[in-house]
């Protein structure tokens, strides 16, 4: 089995969701959440199997698909792309559980649109040809337009197509980019590939490095998303049902972060350490922590200010991957993990929220922990665990991140800082307005505390967060011998002593 375990783990959920579409509409939710659970299931030997003293690319797989363009069906894992598949299977069974009762109409496209949406999600994370990888990419923004469109709030058809239109508009010139690549190769050997690989050994000039490192950019800034690129996100966010808020914060921004890793660093390498382009991609960053950070202090939404949070907290893991050293890039994948652990737990929070009140509002809460204490404990481990209290997850990815600037840069790092006390301060205001107090709103008054359902839901996402909190040495060694190559590769002089 291990010989294909890549493909099943990627081709698991597209089945299910093919299955699904032909079982009855009772047996709709149980077929999803079997399906779920599965792909979690089978995606575990990719991690006892793995061999962490190897940082190349393990389980791979490689057919020949339309051999007259160099293209093939070519997937494999390293420890960076481990971990983040890893968290797509979890939070995909995370995701299909916590809608058993948020979604009662159109039910069979629902989870049908979840589960391809799995099978998009992890063929980003594993695909080693661009062509592949590249379709991947364009297939998750169906199922998510119509989680979006169809299952969404009041303006959720607005949200929709403007998650579409900028994905779009940067999914083009990413394409203008890996067709550079692709031509520049044929011009320089005579033949054709997309092979990520083949692709590394390009002689480009700085120039032309330039031009692809900001078509790339945009592309992937979009996804994150960085910084003015941003505007899309808190609409999706708002209108988005439960589940989907989840998967887009959880999985799908790190689609973005990943790509950077992958792409822009090892096949620009001249472009990304250029100063220019450093110095911009850390000054965008640190705008985007700070001012992420102050507009979550201004929302009156719940959902709206989980929202900007991200924007905030996946500054920090841009921040540390143009630090360019083991520090900030292992720091960024870590933090990627930590920020789909806590936020997508602060969303599930707004979603349990939401099911008994149908209000997003803060004003509209109040002295909830007198109601549900067992919510309001749930959610103080998710507040803290995204403001980086020390022994959870939060604040190993942040401190390595925050590590990682300083070695490159002392004043990125003072500027980043603040961040955190923001952070801090967002949750505790949220987590006083909400929680504390006296139960001031009598719908407020006869509210149901957390279901044994809901409680398997989070269960998953607070052990973990603890793990990594505590013992996160495990991830260092994943990542140690995959972030050593790509650092080698952008900056050959960096392990003979010679900082920049």
């Amino acid at each position: 089995m291990n010989g294909n375990l890549l493909s099943y783990v990627l081709f698991l959920p597209l089945l299910g969701a093919l299955v699904l579409l032909a079982l009855p509409k009772q047996a709709v939710r149980l077929w999803a959440n079997v399906v779920a659970i599965a792909g979690f299931l089978i995606s575990i030997p990719l991690v006892t199997s793995f061999d962490k003293s190897n940082g190349g690319f393990q389980f791979v797989e490689r057919v020949d698909w339309i051999p007259t363009f160099g293209i093939q069906y070519h997937v494999g894992i390293d420890g960076i792309s481990l971990l983040l598949v890893m968290l797509t299977t979890l939070i995909g069974v995370v995701a299909v559980l916590a809608s058993w009762s948020a979604v009662q109409e159109k039910t069979k496209g629902y989870y049908a649109m979840l589960l391809i949406l799995q099978t998009g999600m992890i063929g980003v994370f594993v695909s080693l040809d661009f062509f592949l990888w590249f379709i991947f990419w364009e297939v998750v923004l169906v199922p998510m337009y119509f989680l979006i469109g169809v299952y969404g709030s009041s303006r959720r058809l607005y949200a929709a197509i403007k998650f579409v239109i900028y994905t779009l508009a940067g999914s083009m010139l990413l394409l203008l980019g890996i067709l550079t690549l692709f031509f520049q190769y044929h011009a320089q050997t005579g033949q054709y590939t997309f092979n990520i690989a083949e692709l590394m050994k390009l002689d480009m000039t700085l120039g032309l490095q330039r031009w692809v490192f900001w078509a790339f950019f945009i592309g992937f800034a979009i996804k994150v998303p960085m910084f003015p690129f941003h505007t899309w996100l808190p609409d999706a966010h708002t209108e988005a049902p439960t589940a989907g808020s989840v998967i887009l914060a959880a999985v799908l921004l790190k689609m973005g972060t990943y790509g950077f890793i992958r792409f822009s660093l090892p096949l620009l390498p001249k472009a990304s350490i250029d100063p220019v382009i450093i110095q911009a991609m850390a000054a965008l960053s640190i705008i985007g922590i700070l001012y992420g950070a102050l507009v979550s202090l201004m929302q009156s939404d719940w959902k709206r200010l989980v929202a900007y949070s991200s924007v905030s907290h996946l500054g920090f893991c841009t921040l540390g991957i143009f630090a360019l050293n083991p520090n900030g890039i292992a720091g960024s994948v870590i933090q990627q993990l930590n920020h789909g652990i806590s936020t997508g737990m602060l969303f599930l929070i707004v979603g349990v929220a939401y099911e008994r009140r149908h209000t997003r509002e803060i004003k509209e809460y109040g002295g909830l922990a007198h109601v549900t204490p067992n919510f309001a404990k749930v959610f103080a481990f998710a507040m803290l665990s995204s403001a980086g209290l020390p022994l959870l997850n939060g604040f190993v990815g942040e401190f390595t991140i925050l590590q990682g600037a300083f070695e490159t840069n002392r004043a990125w790092a003072a500027l980043a800082v603040p961040g955190v006390v923001l952070g801090a301060a967002y949750l505790l205001w949220l987590y006083q307005r909400t929680m504390l107090g006296t139960v001031t709103n009598p719908a407020n008054e006869k509210l149901s505390d957390l279901s044994l359902r809901e409680w398997v839901v989070f269960a998953p996402l607070i052990a973990w967060a603890i793990w990594i909190g505590v013992y996160p040495k495990p991830y260092f060694d994943i990542l140690e011998k995959p972030v050593a190559l790509l650092v080698e590769r952008v900056r050959p002089e960096y392990f003979a002593g010679v900082m920049r």
